[in-house]
């Protein structure tokens, strides 16, 4: 059975990782609100926990999981650990006496609770005091009716507020400052455009080596002078090389060699996203995280499709498709300093061209976005059934990278 999970990244205030939502379908609740929820949630637990694997889903960070009314009293997160899961309860759930008494018994076991897209009613008043965090959905609600609802629940000290549908750095702060301790959304994958701002000197050198190394047949010799004399640089190529991901029998030791039996391509997605890392020094660590899942996602997903597109093509795009955010730039502007593909800058610019299909089926893929996707999907002539494995051999490898860094 095909089952399609995506996660979307839950911050503090000092945009530290908090914990990630799992957004998930399976393949036999197709897009049917009425039987997905059961379905799919106790479908992709199973896989997500016993058959996947949690480790290369959210790592060492909370799972946010909804649960629907049926799941809750049958005391489904139960099966779950404690430490690392927290238990939306979804926003059509009824408070029945049943039901609190469930979660009543779950709390005093240790799991955490959250009220998910939440709407005041006195009713949910035992469910609020249960409540380890309560999100407010900031596109469906007001700031007027949040503040509303913030003075009937009257939060406690141990209470905290998550900011759902972030979407730019301004609701950022503006949530920030109305008391919000967690943020949910994509407004870090998005630049903070200062006027006048220019690119520094350094950050253009680092983006020309990125350009270079993903130009066609370039010269190893060149790129390991470019190397050779950066410790931290070498220091990361050897533990990389070293890693359970390329499963070798003998450790390799050496710049020359290491880079010899990476090749190619692997040497180009290697410069590139350690040049993406000192770029996005500063910024959220999922920033560039997100960029390497996506990079490597575009870069399977060509492999899947009938029309044959370079995956050193489809790797920069995925991944150049957060340099604006990296560089808090416009992208025509950063465009404009590097010479890539006019593919590739048509896509990124102007979201159109051959390959921006592949940039669309990414990004509504991270984001849950599941009959988007779909859509996209078929006319990319990419088989849906697919992109659940190739979406998880983006998070391995993105692990495997930024664990290194």
């Amino acid at each position: 059975m095909d089952t399609y999970v995506a996660r979307q990244p839950i911050f503090d205030n000092r945009k530290r990782i908090s914990g990630y939502e799992l957004l998930f379908r399976d393949q036999t609740a197709k897009y049917n609100p009425d039987i997905e929820g059961d379905i799919a949630t106790s479908t992709v637990l199973s896989n997500s926990y016993f058959s996947i694997g949690m480790d290369s889903l959210v790592g060492s960070k909370k799972s946010f999981i909804n649960f629907t009314q049926s799941l809750l009293l049958q005391k489904f997160p139960l099966l779950l650990p404690r430490e690392s899961t927290v238990i939306e309860i979804l926003e059509n759930v009824q408070p029945t006496p049943e039901l609190v008494s469930a979660c009543r018994e779950m709390a005093e076991a240790g799991y955490t609770f959250a009220l998910d897209d939440f709407t005041y009613a006195p009713e949910l008043r035992p469910l609020i005091d249960l409540a380890k965090i309560i999100k407010f959905d900031f596109r469906l609600t007001s700031l007027e009716k949040i503040q509303e609802y913030l003075h009937k629940i009257q939060p406690r000290e141990d209470l905290i507020l998550l900011a759902e549908k972030i979407e730019t750095h301004d609701e950022f702060k503006n949530a920030s400052e109305m008391g919000f301790n967690l943020f949910q959304g994509y407004f870090f994958c998005k630049p903070e455009l200062v006027t006048g701002k220019e690119i520094p000197g350094s950050q253009l050198a680092l983006l020309q080596i990125m350009a270079e190394v993903n130009r066609p047949g370039f010269e190893i010799r060149k790129i390991e002078t470019l190397i050779a004399p950066d410790v931290s640089l070498a220091y990361k190529l050897l533990r990389y090389i070293n890693s359970a991901f390329f499963a070798k029998a003998q450790p390799i030791s050496s710049i020359q060699q290491a880079l010899v039996y990476m090749g190619e391509e692997e040497i180009r997605r290697f410069v590139s996203l350690i040049a993406m890392s000192n770029l996005a020094r500063g910024k959220p660590g999922e920033l560039i995280r997100s960029a390497c899942i996506r990079g490597k996602f575009c870069e399977l997903m060509g492999k899947a499709a009938p029309s044959a597109v370079k995956p050193s093509e489809l790797f920069t795009l995925g991944m150049f498709s957060l340099i604006d955010a990296i560089l808090d730039q416009p992208m025509p502007k950063v465009m404009q300093a590097l010479p890539l593909a006019d593919d590739i800058k048509t896509a990124l610019i102007e979201r159109k061209g051959r390959l921006v299909g592949y940039l669309l089926l990414a990004e509504t893929y991270e984001k849950g976005q599941w009959e988007q996707m779909a859509k996209v999907a078929r006319v990319m002539k990419i088989p849906e059934e697919k992109l659940p494995e190739i979406y998880l051999q983006a998070c391995k490898w993105s692990n495997t990278f930024t664990d290194s860094d």
